[in-house]
């Protein structure tokens, strides 16, 4: 499973923004044909998504898709026009029940057997913005293909008709949803946008509120929100450092058949240990 602490947004008609993004050393690069493109350029989105992911060497960036959703009217031809140039993953919006990851895991498949690929080796990635995505988040998030969710504040204020607030309290309910849900299901949980893209104080304070939550990631707009979020994303070498100490020492107090113990004047028991054991495989996945 990649790491995925920065997703990046381009939209897929716009060849020289998706060759600029491979420069960025984002995690990664999600060429949009839905939201991000106009409707009366889908086609040309599609043509030029197929174009990249045939030409270009995204490097280290995951190369996603993202389709119309699953009832739109786009989808059949947005996924069928990526498909055959191997997308390490694709991207379903707006999913309300486990039926609409459940088709395009079929089809995914019937490309999979087709041209030899490894089955499971397309994954897929889906966007919950609804209220009725967040209640049927238990069915939706067991889908075997399934690697991460990513939640859309914006669409999920407009879905329930709460005002969106710069400290997003309206949304912290679904947030945390997404997040068990992921955690539930081995998942990656990928949080909201940070809408003005300037305000890098404003995306620093989310991204960070965001990883305190248990987010893995979070959707981004603009080159300049990559640094911010991956740091965010990513344990520092203090909290790196602390986490190896628990583990160590987890393990010497085991064998003198201790439980619980101190450490630094806290008490460390298992629930601390798999929290250190997570920081130091976050930390790994970043190339730490």
């Amino acid at each position: 499973m990649h790491a995925r602490r920065a997703l990046l947004y381009m939209p897929g008609d716009n060849w020289k923004m998706i060759t600029k993004s491979i420069t960025l050393g984002v995690d990664c690069v999600c060429m949009d044909m839905e939201d991000g493109t106009a409707i009366n350029k889908k086609a040309e989105a599609r043509t030029t998504i197929a174009k990249a992911l045939q030409e270009l060497d995204f490097g280290a960036s995951e190369k996603l898709a993202r389709i119309n959703s699953v009832g739109s009217g786009w989808e059949k031809d947005d996924i069928e026009a990526v498909l055959p140039h191997h997308p390490d993953g694709i991207v379903i919006p707006k999913v309300e029940s486990f039926e609409q990851v459940e088709w395009a895991s079929q089809i995914i498949e019937a490309a999979e057997l087709k041209y030899g690929w490894q089955v499971n080796s397309i994954r897929v990635l889906i966007g919950v913005e609804t209220a009725k995505g967040i209640l049927n988040l238990k069915e939706i998030a067991a889908h075997p293909r399934l690697d991460a969710i990513i939640f859309g504040g914006e669409d999920f204020a407009a879905s329930i008709g709460a005002t969106r607030t710069k400290d997003a309290t309206e949304l912290l309910y679904a947030r945390q949803a997404v997040v068990v849900a992921c955690a539930a299901n081995d998942l990656q949980a990928i949080d909201i946008v940070t809408i003005d893209y300037r305000d890098i104080a404003s995306l620093r304070a989310e991204a960070e509120f965001g990883a305190r939550l248990g987010f893995s990631g979070k959707q981004i707009i603009h080159p300049a929100q990559v640094e911010p979020v991956q740091t965010a994303f990513t344990p520092n070498a203090e909290a790196i450092a602390y986490a190896k100490r628990i583990v160590e020492t987890f393990e010497a107090s085991q064998k003198e058949g201790k439980g619980a113990y101190s450490l630094d004047g806290k008490m460390i028991d298992m629930p601390l240990l798999k929290n250190a054991q997570k920081a130091l495989d976050r930390a790994k996945a970043a190339g730490k």
